[in-house]
C-alpha cells in the first residue's frame, strides 16, 4: 500500500518540471512583444511629451501630466516591435527617453 502512495506522489512532481522546460523554450525565441517604459524627459520638452502621452494613452491632461512627472513609469505592455519602435522614435524626437524591455 505505501508503494502506491509514493508512485502517485512522484508523478505530479514530474509534471511541473516539464512545464518549466516548456516555458524556457519560448524565451529563447526572438521576442515579439515589448513593454515601453518612459525613463525620463527633457524639462524644456515637458509640454510636448505630456501632449503626446495624452493622445497615445487616451488620458486626461491632468493624468498625462502626473504620468510624465512620475517617470520612470511603464507606458504600454505587450506592444509589437514595429509599433514600439515608432513610439520610441516619436518620443525621442520630442526629448523623452523611452526604453523597450
Amino acid at each position: 500500500m505505501p508503494m502506491d502512495g509514493f508512485s502517485a506522489a512522484a508523478a505530479p512532481a514530474a509534471a511541473p518540471a516539464a512545464v518549466e522546460e516548456e516555458e524556457a523554450a519560448p524565451a529563447a525565441q526572438e521576442k515579439t512583444l515589448f513593454n515601453l517604459k518612459l525613463q525620463s524627459f527633457d524639462a524644456a520638452a515637458k509640454p510636448k511629451v505630456i501632449k503626446e502621452i495624452k493622445s497615445m494613452l487616451g488620458l486626461s491632461l491632468v493624468d498625462s501630466k502626473k504620468f510624465v512627472e512620475s517617470a520612470p513609469k511603464m507606458m504600454k505592455e505587450g506592444v509589437p516591435k514595429e509599433e514600439g519602435e515608432k513610439i520610441v522614435e516619436t518620443l525621442k524626437g520630442l526629448g523623452a527617453v523611452v526604453v523597450m524591455e
